[in-house]
Parts: structure tokens; C-alpha cells; sequence
């Protein structure tokens, strides 16, 4: 840097005289702590320091003056520390003052911190409650082994619930069977149960089941349907339903097939076309399924035979037109696995996991849960079959089988 001219003022023999003086810095010594120097100074005799150009590093010769020795001398008083040196110099000592500030506002040991009102009122609240002494939380990590599984994203899966809770009433519908002037809820009951019967000889994927019956109820609330025609919304709904979710989907002529004959290839297609209008190919929408899967991995411990139970119950209550409209998909998921826990008496019932992916308490899943074990116990004397008799073997650990669980059943059937 150049040196730069500082213009003093000196008083001698009674006359202002006027001086530039000029400091070489190349023979300048570098300040190192002006506190020091003065106190120094002072208890030398000499001068001290006390002027120092206003930009800190400017090559400028510091004045002296008597009143300012007075002044130091009488107070003793550290100054701010202003060092004067070379870029290079300037720099370095300016992060280190940086990093002295920062260590000296960040708290050393965060223990020691100082609590605010809000905390200290909230422990003396807790204390006289009587929670100061509250157990800690028992809910389980069930995505803890899921961690090196890609497909699991378990970064994710949380978030995915969510959107799943939130979007869940866009694909759901209300009573719509006053819209129908010639089908009802029986006959969609016996539609239902005949799928069943199609989906397991066709061995498909179960999201392709959910995704059929969500695809009919839908369809079904928007445009009223003639009786001859209901089957025909059931076999197109699903060759849909297959198209979205399987790998190698059945073709339309196995669909004529399994349905006797009753339509020909173009009363399908056109079927399939009026379905996709009228739902404007909205098809991404979440079932009872994705919210089984989900909430069966939640129920800590569970097994073959516990995942067989819960999906036996809800395909009992997708049969039914009043579990249908009256509760959404994830509050029949979760009163499956509710009354599956019950009926397999796993104890506890309900647990804290279970509450925390499902977002339901038991009190808000009894009665969905006691209209499922109803049909339970109803499934071996009904004309109905297809799910007491897909749950009833070997494959499927004869689940159905179970004695229906007696504390949510009412009293008259017991």
C-alpha cells in the first residue's frame, strides 16, 4: 500500500506550524496491541498513542498530544484494539477476530444454556400434573430394516402417507344408490363377490381388486346404469383396473369368456371408453390397499397369519355397500387391522405405533371394526361366498375359519 501524507498540527514557541511528514513502510513496525502499548507508555513517562487514522490499515503516523497523555494516564483504560499491518496480515487477523466472536455466541455447552420462560413454565406446569415422570414413547421404527432397500424409499414413505390421507377423498364416493332406478345394494354385493371369484381364477394382483370396486363405486355415482348393464361395468372396470396395475393384463376376450358370452367385444370397449370419460381417466386414486400394506407392517409383531386375517376383513367389508360410503379407505384399513388384532387376540389391541401411522384412535375405529367382525361371523352362512371360501384354505391359513372376535361382536350373536 502507499504511504499517505497526515497533515498535524504542532504548537511551538507559540506558532502553528504546518508539517507533511511522511512515513516509509518499509521501516515501519507493525502495532500489535494498542492497550498495551499505552498502559506501557504511560508507566515509561513516554507518550502515548492516542490518534489513529479512522480506516484501520492506512500507513499513517499517529500525533500526540499532552491532553490526551493526561487522559490516559488518569484512566488507564483499555483502547480498542486497531492493528495496522499488510494486506496479507489484515486478513488473517480478521478471521480469527471472527472466529473469537463466533465461539464466544455460540454457548459452550448447550446444557448450560440459560432456559427461556416458556420452557421454564412448561417443567413447572409438568411438575405439578404429576408428567415429570412420563414413560417414554413406545412407538417403534418399523422402516428400520427397510434402510438399504431402494424400493422401500424410506426417505419418502412418511411423506407418501400423507399426500395418500390428504388425496384419499377425491376417490371416494357417497350414497349414490337413489341415482339408480333398477340396481341396488345387494345386487352390487353379488357383482362384487362374483369379481372376487373372477380375480382369484386369474390369479391377478390385489391393488387390481381395490382399484376394480373404487372404479365401479365411482362410476356407478355419475351415471345410472340399467340392470342387464351392471355386469358389463363390472368386467370393464376391471380390464381397466388391469391395464393400470398388471404386467400381463387379461384381454377382452377372456373377460367375454368368464361372463358367459353375455357381451361381445365392442359392448366392452365402448364400456371401457364411457367408464374412462366419465372418471376422466382419473385413475391414480388410493384404495383401502396401499393402506393395509402400510398399516400391517405397523402392527409390530405381525405374521402370515395376521396379514391373511386383515385382508379377509376388508375384502368382507368391500362387499358391503354401507362400509363402502360411510368410511374412507384408510379408516377401513385401519379398522381391519383393528379387528384382526382383536380376533387373533394380540395384546395390546391398539398400540402406539399402530395410532401413529394410522392417525386413528380406537375410539374412532369401533364401530367400522364391529361392522367387519358382523360380517365375519355372518360369512359362513351367507349366500355369498367368495371371500369366506378364498380365505378358507391352506394358502391362505384358513383364516376365515377363526371364531369371530366376541368383544366386538353384540350381544345377540353371542
Amino acid at each position: 500500500m502507499a504511504s499517505k501524507p497526515v497533515v498535524t498540527r504542532q504548537q511551538f514557541r507559540g506558532e502553528i506550524k504546518q508539517k507533511n511528514m511522511v512515513t516509509d513502510g518499509r521501516n515501519r513496525r507493525v502495532l500489535q496491541d494498542i492497550g498495551n502499548l499505552v498502559n506501557e507508555r504511560a508507566a515509561q513517562g513516554k507518550k502515548p498513542i492516542t490518534e489513529v487514522g479512522n480506516v484501520v490499515g492506512a500507513r499513517r503516523v499517529p500525533v500526540v498530544t499532552k491532553a490526551a497523555t493526561k487522559k490516559v494516564v488518569e484512566k488507564h483504560e483499555p483502547q480498542e484494539v486497531i492493528v495496522i499491518s499488510s494486506d496479507e496480515e489484515e486478513s488473517n487477523n480478521a478471521k480469527q477476530v471472527s472466529r473469537r466472536i463466533s465461539e464466544q455466541c455460540l454457548p459452550r455447552n448447550p446444557r448450560n444454556a440459560v432456559k427461556t420462560l416458556t420452557e421454564i413454565l412448561t417443567s413447572r406446569s409438568k411438575a405439578v400434573c404429576g408428567l415429570t415422570k412420563r414413560p417414554e414413547n413406545s412407538q417403534m421404527n418399523i422402516d428400520k430394516h427397510d434402510l438399504d432397500n431402494e424400493l422401500a424409499v424410506v426417505e419418502y414413505v412418511d411423506d407418501i402417507y400423507k399426500f395418500y390421507k390428504l388425496s384419499e377423498a377425491d376417490g371416494r364416493v357417497h350414497d349414490y344408490m337413489y341415482l339408480q332406478p333398477e340396481i341396488n345394494s345387494k345386487m352390487r354385493s353379488i357383482l362384487v363377490d362374483w369379481l372376487i371369484e373372477v380375480h382369484r381364477k386369474f390369479e391377478l394382483m390385489p391393488e387390481t381388486l381395490y382399484l376394480t370396486i373404487n372404479i365401479i363405486d365411482r362410476f356407478l355415482a355419475v351415471k345410472a346404469v340399467s340392470r342387464k348393464e351392471l355386469q358389463l361395468v363390472g368386467i370393464s372396470s376391471m380390464l381397466i383396473a388391469c391395464k393400470y396395475e398388471e404386467i400381463w393384463a387379461p384381454e377382452v376376450n377372456d373377460f367375454i369368456c368368464i361372463s358367459d358370452n353375455a357381451y361381445i367385444r365392442e359392448q366392452v370397449l365402448q364400456m371401457e371408453k364411457s367408464i374412462l370419460g366419465k372418471l376422466e381417466w382419473y385413475l391414480t386414486v388410493p384404495t383401502p390397499y396401499v393402506f393395509l400394506v402400510r398399516f400391517i407392517k405397523a402392527s409390530v409383531p405381525s405374521d402370515k397369519e395376521m396379514e391373511n386375517m386383515v385382508f379377509f376383513l376388508a375384502e368382507l367389508g368391500l362387499m358391503q355397500y354401507t362400509v363402502a360410503i360411510n368410511y374412507c379407505p384408510s379408516l377401513i384399513a385401519s379398522s381391519a387391522v383393528y379387528a384382526a388384532r382383536c380376533t387373533l387376540d394380540k395384546s395390546p389391541f391398539w398400540t402406539e405405533t399402530l395410532q401413529h401411522h394410522t392417525g386413528y384412535t380406537e375410539d374412532v375405529l369401533i364401530d367400522c371394526a364391529k361392522l367387519l367382525t358382523k360380517y365375519h361371523y355372518e360369512a359362513a352362512g351367507s349366500k355369498l361366498k367368495a371371500v369366506h371360501k378364498k380365505f378358507s384354505n391352506a394358502e391362505r391359513g384358513n383364516v376365515s375359519l377363526h371364531t369371530p372376535a366376541k368383544q366386538l361382536l353384540a350381544p345377540e350373536f353371542l
